[in-house]
This record gives C-alpha cells, sequence and structure tokens, in this order.
C-alpha cells in the first residue's frame, strides 16, 4: 500500500495506493490516534483458471498511521477515487500558532525612587 503525505497550511493529506480495490472492501479506523487502514483486493479471475502471470497481489492489505497529538483525528475526510484513498487531516484548533496578547505598557506607573 505505497503512501505519499504532506502538510499544506493546516491540513496533512495522505494519498494511498490502492488500485483495483472495491471501495466497499475498504475499512478506516482510529483508536487512541492510530489510524487503521484495511482493505481488500480480489482476483480478476476464478480458481479453476490457469494463471500465466499474477504481479498484482490479492488479499487483505492493512497499513497504521501514528498520528500526532497535533492532528484533529475527529475531523479525518476520506475519499477514494481512481485507485487511490485520499485523507485529510486537519490540524487540531489547540496546535495551530496563535499570537498571545500583552498587556502592560501605558497601564504601568512608574514609581519614584
Amino acid at each position: 500500500m505505497p503512501m505519499d503525505a504532506w502538510r499544506e497550511g493546516d491540513t496533512f493529506f495522505v494519498e494511498l495506493g490502492l488500485p483495483g480495490v472495491n471501495p466497499e472492501s475498504i475499512d478506516l479506523d482510529v483508536e487512541r490516534n492510530v489510524l487503521t487502514v484495511k482493505a481488500e483486493r480480489k482476483q480478476a479471475y476464478g480458481d479453476n483458471c490457469d494463471t500465466v502471470i499474477t504481479e498484482r497481489p490479492a488479499g487483505t492489505f492493512s497499513r497504521q498511521l501514528f498520528l500526532g497529538d497535533t492532528l484533529d483525528a475527529e475531523r479525518i475526510d476520506a475519499s477514494y477515487e481512481a485507485g487511490v484513498l485520499k485523507l485529510r487531516v486537519p490540524v487540531a484548533e489547540q496546535a495551530k500558532p496563535r499570537k498571545i496578547a500583552i498587556s502592560g505598557g501605558s497601564d504601568r506607573k512608574e514609581l519614584d525612587g
């Protein structure tokens, strides 16, 4: 299950190559920041065939991705098109950079010494 992963702004993207897989056989689970992808590719031919070449593996495949605490595992979006499973994983709100206001300056009173 070859994979590409990258970050654009506040979103991580993951693409997994699953050519020939029926989308209904794909199963995604998240437990304790571990995303598990399972899929099944069935043989295109029957059991009574004499195979000449078999280069595309068949069977059940799985892969686990460890999601850091900075990612929002509750808001993962998944789509499957042209043999590619695409996942969008947003950065958690609490992990995004933010500005912190600084008070003081004109509110301070100087003491004579």
